[in-house]
């Protein structure tokens, strides 16, 4: 033991520290292998002296979920840095870089995307608020305005749904009011809240089986078949995707 322990003292760290050893932890062992006791054995200090930065493991692993949040924003933000100003390219740009990103971050995308009693979140996708679900939001914003969608009549969506959507809308105005992104509200019927929800079901579905490796059969080339994901979606609401 080194003097300055025998002395009582412990090795200085800041909050910058604790969340660099969490991610770590999450990264290499899951999101079970991020405990206080395990921080502390890395930094080489008591768990209880990690109280001063958090009240509990639950505040903690939020914490580290915002710092994922923040850079999976800037992961999709340089996806469509460069490309052609055009609302439809960069709008599938942004689905291929959250694939990327999800492949490349599976313990990450579980904690974000798959995990919804940890530390009291859901999705990142149901808070629009947070940088992701913005940056989503701005490519479809784009995407309406530049685009006639082509969505189901009201008639054809199921009674059952439209409260659902209705609550979803109201939400997702209340968030773009506050935020001042630009998005035509007025486009924002039950057809398009509709198409919304199907087109992230559809995309977040296939990303998750990848991630996990539950595609129902082996696919020698992945790409492709996401590929031909995207195509199908696009043909759907009057895309080509670019």
């Amino acid at each position: 033991m080194s003097e300055q322990r025998r002395r009582g003292r412990m090795p200085a760290v800041s909050d910058a520290d604790i969340r660099r050893v969490a991610r770590s932890l999450l990264v290499e062992q899951g999101l079970e292998a991020i405990t206080l006791r395990a921080i502390a054995r890395e930094l080489g200090i008591t768990a209880p002296a990690l109280y001063r930065y958090y009240e509990s493991r639950d505040q903690l692993v939020a914490a580290v979920r915002t710092d994922v949040c923040a850079d999976l924003a800037t992961d999709l933000a340089a996806a469509v840095d460069g490309l052609p100003d055009d609302a439809g390219v960069r709008f599938f740009a942004v689905c291929r870089g959250f694939r990327a990103w999800s492949l490349a971050h599976s313990r990450e995308f579980t904690l974000v995307f798959a995990s919804p009693s940890a530390a009291g979140f859901g999705s990142a996708m149901q808070q629009f608020g947070e940088p992701v679900g913005r940056l989503f939001l701005e490519a479809a914003g784009r995407l309406l305005t530049d685009y006639d969608i082509v969505t189901p009549p009201v008639e054809l969506i199921p009674a059952e749904l439209r409260d659902d959507l209705i609550a979803f809308q109201t939400d997702l105005l209340r968030v773009l009011a506050e935020s001042g992104q630009k998005f035509p509200a007025e486009k924002l019927d039950l057809g398009v809240s509709y198409v919304m929800i199907q087109f992230w079901a559809r995309l977040y579905g296939h990303v998750t089986l990848e991630v996990f490796g539950n595609y129902p059969i082996p696919i020698g080339n992945p790409d492709v078949l996401f590929d031909a994901t995207l195509t199908d979606i696009g043909r759907g609401i009057g895309l080509t995707v670019g």
